[in-house]
Order: structure tokens, then C-alpha cells, then sequence
């Protein structure tokens, strides 16, 4: 089962910084990255990705630069700031203290 949008968009920022502190990366190389290793359950559009990597660069997470992909074409690579890792540390405190929560809720007896 694949995630809407709606799970989605409360976690992406934190999948595709957590992507990138592996090293940079071009938006389609994120994408495939987040959807493999989750066995194909969160599924990134690019209408959500690429609005979500401007936000982030804006907010000095993440900067860009051209480079060519492994297909040998002209591709815009993301890479992690040092506020980017900041960012991480942070999203993953938040996630885990969340995730605790919600599973308290619906795990709970009757």
C-alpha cells in the first residue's frame, strides 16, 4: 500500500534530507532512492518533490549545482548544508516522538 499525499507531505522533507546526507543527488535519483528503499510504499510525484527541494533550498537545508547523471545528461544535483543536517536531527526527533504517539493510539487495547 502506497501513501497519499496527505502522510506524505508531513514526512518528505525529512525522507529527502535523510536521502541526501548519503550524498547529492538529482530529484529523479531522490525519488527512486525514497520509493526503493521503502519497497515501493511511499511513492514521490514530482509535483510534490520538486516544490518540496525549492522550499528546502530556500530555507538553507539543501543547495544545488549542475552536473551530468549517470545517463550522461545535464541534471540539477541536491546537496546537504550544514543547517540541512541540523534539520535532519531535528525532523527525526520530531518523527520518532510522533510515530511513538500515533502507535500508543492504535495499539491500544479497547
Amino acid at each position: 500500500m502506497a501513501t497519499g499525499p496527505s502522510l506524505l507531505h508531513g514526512t518528505l522533507d525529512a525522507l529527502v534530507l535523510k536521502t541526501l546526507a548519503g550524498g547529492s543527488r538529482h530529484g529523479y535519483a531522490i525519488a527512486r532512492f525514497i520509493e526503493d528503499t521503502s519497497r515501493e510504499t511511499v511513492l514521490v510525484e514530482e509535483g510534490s518533490l520538486y516544490p518540496a527541494l525549492y522550499r528546502m533550498e530556500r530555507r538553507g537545508w539543501i543547495e544545488s549545482g549542475w552536473g551530468m547523471s549517470e545517463l550522461g545528461r545535464k541534471a540539477k544535483f541536491y546537496r546537504l548544508t550544514p543547517d540541512g543536517r541540523k534539520q535532519l536531527k531535528l525532523q527525526t526527533a520530531n518523527w520518532a516522538q510522533f510515530s511513538t504517539g500515533v502507535s500508543r493510539i492504535l495499539l491500544a487495547s479497547d
